[in-house]
């Protein structure tokens, strides 16, 4: 019968030997696994456009727009706007729900699997899109439909993450997992494209039509989800070892009965072990307080983990990304120096989509701690940039096309800075900074931690740049903001994230207990945990003969 593994299951001491030889199929794999990264950037990029559309505009406030003029009727352009709190509310309600949608993934992952959270996850999705295209000028309905919307986005975001770290081989898991942040930059593109198409339509089908297309995201990703395989780690976690040895043979593309397989589970299990001596299973609360425990600075403590992966978030938020895609048409037409803001933002997307594969290459060539480093000095001074032109040459009073041109090439060099850097390396450090027995759960703050503060950059944001009384109508100077948090992220790139290229997911908890993160670079493997928990097989060692088959037939 094929497939009942040989019990006790003992690995190797060879650290070359700890993950199995990798084929194309795996890489597939995570690629499609990737395409999650559609939900958040999708809707990112459709929500910015289609809050200045005419007609959603005059829909929500009653004023009307002549489309043969393309001017409103009564009022100045610059005023044909939402409110500042209608804009706030429809925008950060889905981050609302993401926030919590992301925490309650963590529990579901664990309990059901990586595979069938996120399917859940698409089909609550499918709902919310269900209640934002029945809405017309219904505030509460269309938010209702953000919130729903915001549950699945933050199920999908959590688990997605979660899945591809566990499956993704280690010589290429950061380009794999910053493949994620690339489907977000192209969701963007699609739906600015999208809106760019239908933004003058005189009907509902200009904002249905981008919320519609949703469902083909979440069709494709609930489909295909169905014959990929379940992370082997879950079923290591449950005791389920057989199920283990058949996804690992799925993923890795290996025959169920290779040695390799034999040796890459029984590392993952002896790993498993190790965690569990250190982080015991308590009650359902205590699993959550575990997150929390030990040192910020030094040891094996969950605190510098959690720390590490909701601060990593918070400073990518903070990076004021998404102040661009979520407001920048609205931004670009409060301006008054920009003759077409569907289109500036639609080159911004394009931008983000082109630059995001730099990525992949430097990922795992230059490392984690240099892109962070870099991007965060880069999109200083560009952003400084930014500010400095705009509350000079660039206001809309002096109408000087050559300072405007050179705020919105410093903008995209900004915008190159974050997606060659901080954007998909955020998700990769998330990834891989967790131990197993805590995996989906510190996934999971780390997420909502990322959704937390999207929403609070949604809420507040069009109060800094909005026009009407109460604003603070901060206009290009909002950019001295998001440049001087970056000096934040710069910090805390250099101080707390350490160097994890070329590591599996077990060696990075060894290392992050052996040295610290600006020394990290430098550290090395020196023992399997085969070894340290004494399932070594007498036989994987030189000159004792081929190692045994991992099931029999």
């Amino acid at each position: 019968m094929v497939g009942v593994a040989v019990f006790p299951i003992a690995g190797t001491a060879d650290l070359s030997r700890v993950e199995a030889p990798v084929t194309l199929k795996a890489y597939l794999l995570c690629a499609f696994a990737a395409f999650g990264g559609i939900f958040f950037g999708y809707d990112t990029g459709w929500m910015s456009g289609v809050l200045g559309m005419p007609y959603f505009i005059t829909q929500y406030t009653g004023i009307q727009y002549d489309y043969e003029t393309g001017q409103p009727i009564g009022v100045d352009p610059t005023a044909f706007a939402l409110p500042s709190s209608t804009k706030s509310l429809m925008t950060s309600i889905l981050s609302c729900g993401t926030f919590f949608g992301a925490l309650i993934a963590g529990d579901v992952a664990d309990f059901l699997g990586r595979r069938p959270t996120i399917i859940i996850g698409c089909a609550v999705f499918c709902v919310g899109c269900i209640l934002e295209m029945a809405s017309t000028n219904q505030v509460a309905l269309f938010v209702m439909g953000r919130l729903v919307a915001g549950l699945g986005v933050g199920f999908i975001s959590a688990t997605i993450l979660l899945y591809m770290a566990e499956v993704a081989p280690r010589r290429f898991r950061g380009a794999l997992i910053a493949s994620y942040q690339f489907c977000v930059t192209l969701g963007i593109l699609l739906a600015n494209c999208v809106v760019y198409a239908t933004a003058n339509n005189n009907g509902t089908s200009s904002y249905r039509i981008p919320v519609g297309i949703q469902f083909l995201w979440a069709l494709i990703l609930g489909i295909g989800l169905f014959v990929l395989p379940e992370s082997p780690r879950f079923h290591v976690m449950k005791g389920k070892i057989n199920a283990a040895v058949r996804d690992l043979s799925l993923v890795r593309g290996q025959p169920i009965d290779s040695e390799y397989i034999k040796d890459e589970l029984a590392e993952i299990v002896a790993n498993h072990e190790y965690e569990m001596q250190i982080i015991p299973q308590t009650s359902y609360i205590g699993s959550w307080m575990a997150c929390f425990q030990g040192s910020l600075f030094k040891g094996n403590g969950n605190l510098r983990r959690t720390i590490l992966g909701a601060g990593m978030q918070m400073m990518q938020q903070l990076t004021g990304i998404n102040f661009i895609f979520y407001f920048g048409t609205t931004f670009f037409q409060q301006l008054g120096t920009i003759h077409n803001p569907f289109f500036i933002s639609l080159v911004t997307t394009l931008v983000n989509v082109v630059s995001t594969p730099v990525s992949f290459w430097a990922i795992e060539y230059l490392g984690r701690r240099p892109l962070l480093i870099w991007g965060a000095i880069g999109m200083i001074v560009t952003q400084l940039i930014v500010a400095v032109v705009g509350v000079t040459a660039g206001r809309a009073d002096v109408h000087d096309d050559n300072a405007v041109k050179t705020m919105i090439a410093f903008i995209c060099i900004y915008i190159f800075f974050f997606a060659s850097t901080w954007g998909p390396v955020g998700w990769v450090v998330v990834g891989e900074c967790f131990p197993l027995p805590i995996r989906s759960r510190g996934v999971g703050i780390s997420t909502a931690s990322n959704w937390f503060w999207n929403c609070i950059i949604a809420v507040i944001t069009p109060y800094m740049v909005g026009n009407e009384p109460g604003s603070a109508d901060l206009g290009p100077a909002v950019f001295f903001i998001w440049g001087s948090l970056c000096v934040l992220s710069l910090a805390f790139a250099y101080f707390l994230v350490p160097e994890m290229k070329g590591l599996t997911l077990e060696q990075i908890n060894v290392m992050m207990e052996e040295t610290t993160p600006r020394k990290s670079g430098g550290w090395r493997p020196t023992r399997t945990f085969a070894t340290q928990m004494g399932r070594v097989r007498d036989d994987s060692r030189p000159g004792t003969g081929k190692p045994e088959s991992l099931a029999t037939v």
